[in-house]
């Protein structure tokens, strides 16, 4: 054997047992005098900095935590001398599962599907996140998905926040999903969005055009400022007009021209005008009118209004709409109601949406 095929094999006989022993290690300590009377799990969790409090748990309940040999719980509370031994094992890979979830569906043909999701949906499955999503409905459903993206987005051509209701657009086909990738990519979708935020805007019509990236400090937020914004940061543009002005409220018809993440939330917070609800960003948890405090909205008030799009496969532009859903709408008219104007004014501003 040539001494360059000899070195590649030592090196894929060594790759095979490192992956094999890292698969599932074996940890272990002997309690001292230190740890009498902690918790199990607490004090497994000092130990090893890298597993998550919620991990320890996890494997205490799957039966892999043995104290002198016995499974114990994470209540446990720990004596000199015994030992403590850990089977840690890799996390089974997440997979989007069916589950039997009604869904409001806007338009349907051969390629792709318009759906209505309702605030409080997770899109895809991820971390802490694997029941009750959009994904999981529509596979509920039997629904032909496209494959060509992540295992845990089938059909997923683009994202709305959990907060955020409104229209979303899903590719049954690899065909559909390619085509309006790309239609998101060069910007050919329209995305309207409806959105209250704090305050009285200067002007009745502008653009927002700020850089947007990950906040190095919260990694939960996305920033638009100048001074924490480097070179990663991803061009974005927001389009917006007064629709109509409700006490300390702005209500506002907003045109996405790129898609960052959160990019509505982070501009309208950067003119320092959050979106109602979105206590992320800057928010209020209750809006207050005068003297009165407003019931919390337990959501943002964003929504996907209206999106235009060309047909994967025909060419046709489509547009669609999603009315105002009933919990925004109600909150608007406790809005008038507190600031003494009349509901029919907004409901006027907002007739192309109802």
């Amino acid at each position: 054997m040539p001494c360059w095929a000899f070195i590649r094999a030592m090196e894929r006989c060594y790759n095979l047992r490192v992956s094999q022993r890292d698969e599932t290690s074996l940890r272990e300590f002997i309690a001292t005098e230190s740890d009498e009377g902690l918790r199990l799990d607490q004090q497994i969790a000092s130990r090893f900095g890298s597993i998550s409090r919620s991990r320890v748990q996890q494997l205490i309940k799957g039966g892999l935590v043995l104290v002198d040999s016995r499974a114990a719980k994470g209540s446990h509370r720990l004596r000199t001398g015994e030992n403590v031994q850990i089977q840690f094992r890799p996390r089974p890979p997440l997979r989007a599962e069916p589950e039997s979830i009604p869904l409001d569906i806007l338009y349907e043909d051969a390629d792709v599907m318009a759906v209505n999701k309702p605030a409080g949906m997770t899109v895809h499955a991820g971390a802490g996140a694997t029941r009750g999503t959009l994904v999981n409905a529509l596979l509920g459903r039997g629904q032909a998905l496209s494959e060509g993206g992540d295992a845990l987005r089938p059909g997923i051509v683009h994202r709305l926040d959990k907060d955020t209701s409104g229209i979303i657009l899903v590719a049954k086909n690899d065909l559909a999903h390619a085509k309006l990738s790309e239609a998101f990519r060069r910007r050919q979708v329209k995305k309207i969005y409806l959105a209250l935020v704090h305050g009285l805007l200067k002007q009745d019509r502008g653009t927002i055009d700020l850089a947007i990236a990950r906040d190095p400090t919260r990694r939960t937020r996305m920033t638009a400022r100048r001074s924490i914004v480097q070179g990663n940061a991803r061009e974005a543009r927001t389009d917006w007009r007064v629709l109509a002005s409700i006490d300390a409220t702005s209500l506002v018809e907003v045109q996405l021209h790129t898609g960052r993440t959160h990019q509505i939330r982070v501009h309208f917070s950067a003119l320092h005008h959050p979106v109602v609800g979105d206590t992320l960003y800057g928010a209020a948890a209750r809006l207050r009118i005068g003297k009165t405090a407003l019931p919390p909205l337990p959501r943002n008030f964003l929504h996907a209004a209206k999106v235009g799009f060309t047909q994967p496969r025909t060419g046709e532009w489509i547009d669609l709409r999603a009315p105002l859903p009933q919990d925004l709408h109600a909150f608007l008219r406790q809005l008038a109601s507190a600031a003494g104007e009349s509901s029919a004014r907004i409901d006027a501003a907002l007739a192309p949406y109802l």
